[in-house]
């Protein structure tokens, strides 16, 4: 007679995260989609907007993107003209990336319908709820880091 499995005694938390983000981004994708630009590269513009150049390894590290994908995302992205890349003086086995004027133009074109999504968010869950979640996903990040 086999025996059926105890449940687990918890919820499954990488896969609540998992779903919580892609209900998020579905927000987004229709604007991503009509500028062309694929959610791993404004994961890209929008960290380099917030903190200016940065090395590849912090980009992938803050960006959750994986070393073998960033480097092809990376590559495709200066194809487009989107990033520029450039040794590091002192070291010059380091290269930092940063914004181009095209991607800086083409995230200020975004930011109205990046904003509106974000109110639209903002209207379902709450104000109150958005700001105490930033605050736990902050927490929670700096903890378990």
């Amino acid at each position: 007679m086999s025996r059926k499995p105890a449940p687990l005694p918890r919820r499954n938390l990488p896969l609540l995260l998992l779903q919580a983000r892609e209900h998020v981004i579905a927000h987004f994708r229709p604007v991503l989609n009509a500028a062309g630009v694929t959610e791993q590269q404004w994961r890209i513009i929008r960290l380099l907007i917030d903190t200016g150049a940065l090395e590849p390894r912090q980009i992938g590290e803050l960006c959750r993107i994986s070393s073998p994908s960033l480097a092809g995302v990376l590559m495709r992205m200066e194809q487009m003209g989107f990033i520029r890349r450039a040794r590091v003086d002192r070291d010059l086995r380091r290269v930092k990336v940063s914004l181009t004027p095209r991607s800086r133009a083409l995230a200020a074109r975004l930011a109205p319908q990046i904003e509106a999504t974000y109110c639209h968010i903002e209207s379902l869950i709450g104000a109150g709820f958005c700001e105490r979640f930033y605050r736990t996903l902050d927490q929670l990040i700096e903890a378990v880091r």
